[in-house]
C-alpha cells in the first residue's frame, strides 16, 4: 500500500488481519525495519489513543517518531487554492506537507470534520490536500468521513475473539450523547464489516441514518430491540445527523443499553472505540461486564498502526 485512508487502501483484507495476528505475537520482531525512518504524526484535533498507538507502533518497528499539534506547536494551515491569507491562517498546506515530507519517511494526519458543510466534510478535503502535496505515503489518524485504524483494530478483535466457524452477527447501535459527533467511526465500521466476513446490521433512530454509500448492503433498523436479536458483537457509538448535516434530532426512545440487556443476551460481546461517556452513551453495566472489548479494542489499537505502518515500509524500502 501507498497510503492508507479507508479499507478501499487494501487489496487483501483477510491476509492483513492474519498478519496483524502474527504481529501481536511479537511486537519486536521487525524492530529493524524502521531504523533510520522517521514517522511524523500530525494532529489538528486531540487525540489520546491513536497518538499513543501510533507513537508505540513506530517505536515498535524502529522508527524516530515525532509529534506535531497543528495549530499550536506549528502554525495554522490554510487549505484553500489560490486564497489571499489575510485571515488566521500562517502556513499553506502546500508548503507544510512538501516540508514534512524532507523530514518524514511516513506521514501520519489526524483531522475532524466541521460538521457545518456535509459536502466539503464528505469531499475528504483536508486529508486530500495534504496528500496532493506529501511526497511520502499518508496515513489516516482520522479523517472527516472515516476512522479506518480503529476499523481495522476492531476487525482485528472480532477475529481473535469468534472461535466458531459460521459468521458472526455484528450490529452498530447508536447511542446517546451531549454533543454532536461526526459520522466517521461508524461510516468506517460499517464500510469494514461489510467487507469482512460477518453478517452486519445498523441500528438507529430515524433522522440518523448513515450515508448509503457507507451503509452499503448492511441492514438498517429503526428498533434497536429488533436488531439486536442473537447479536453476537454490539458496537455502540453516537453519531449526528447526515441527513440534516450535523443536527441532533429528538429521540423519544430509550437507546441506551442498561443491566438487563446485559444479563438477557450472556453470549453478546460489548464494543466501543473510546472515549465513552458512562451511563450516557454507554451503561457500567456494558462497559464493566466480563464481555467487553474495549480495552482490547484500544491494545489493538498499536498492532493496527504497526501492521499499516510495516506493509508501508516494506513496500518503500
Amino acid at each position: 500500500m501507498t497510503h492508507f485512508t479507508s479499507v478501499h487502501s487494501i487489496k487483501d483484507l483477510d491476509a492483513l488481519v492474519n498478519q496483524a495476528l502474527e504481529i501481536k505475537k511479537d511486537l519486536f520482531a521487525d524492530e529493524a525495519l524502521g531504523k533510520r525512518k522517521t514517522l511524523g504524526l500530525i494532529f489538528l484535533n486531540p487525540s489520546l489513543r491513536t497518538r499513543m498507538s501510533s507513537q508505540k507502533a513506530g517505536m515498535n518497528l524502529g522508527m524516530q517518531v515525532q509529534v506535531i499539534n497543528a495549530g499550536t506547536d506549528a502554525w495554522t494551515w490554510e487549505f484553500e487554492d489560490g486564497g489571499v491569507m489575510n485571515k488566521s491562517t500562517s502556513e499553506h498546506v502546500k508548503e507544510a506537507a512538501k516540508v514534512l515530507s524532507q523530514y518524514c519517511d511516513v506521514i501520519g494526519l489526524r483531522a475532524f470534520p466541521g460538521l457545518i458543510d456535509r459536502n466539503y466534510d464528505y469531499s475528504e478535503h483536508v486529508l486530500n490536500s495534504f496528500i496532493r502535496h506529501a511526497e511520502v505515503p499518508v496515513i489516516s489518524l482520522e479523517s472527516a468521513t472515516r476512522h479506518p485504524l480503529q476499523s481495522l483494530a476492531d476487525l482485528i478483535t472480532i477475529k481473535e475473539n469468534w472461535p466458531h466457524k459460521r459468521a458472526p452477527k455484528v450490529v452498530l447501535t447508536w447511542a446517546p450523547h451531549s454533543k454532536a459527533l461526526p459520522q466517521c467511526v461508524p461510516n468506517s465500521f460499517a464500510e469494514w464489516m461489510n467487507a469482512a466476513p460477518v453478517e452486519f446490521a445498523i441500528a438507529n433512530p430515524e433522522g440518523y441514518d448513515l450515508a448509503p454509500e457507507f451503509v452499503g448492503s448492511a441492514k438498517v433498523y429503526h428498533n434497536q430491540k429488533e436488531a439486536l436479536q442473537e447479536a453476537d458483537f454490539v458496537y455502540v457509538k453516537n453519531w449526528s445527523s447526515f441527513e440534516t448535516y450535523g443536527a441532533m434530532p429528538c429521540v423519544k426512545d430509550d437507546w441506551l443499553l442498561k443491566k438487563d440487556f446485559v444479563e438477557s443476551n450472556p453470549q453478546t460481546q460489548f464494543m466501543h472505540c473510546l472515549p465513552v461517556r458512562r451511563n450516557l452513551e454507554m451503561s457500567d453495566a456494558l462497559l464493566d461486564s466480563e464481555n467487553s472489548l474495549v480495552y482490547k479494542q484500544a491494545y489493538n489499537r498499536t498492532v493496527a498502526m504497526q501492521t499499516v505502518l510495516k506493509s508501508i515500509l516494506e513496500r518503500t524500502l
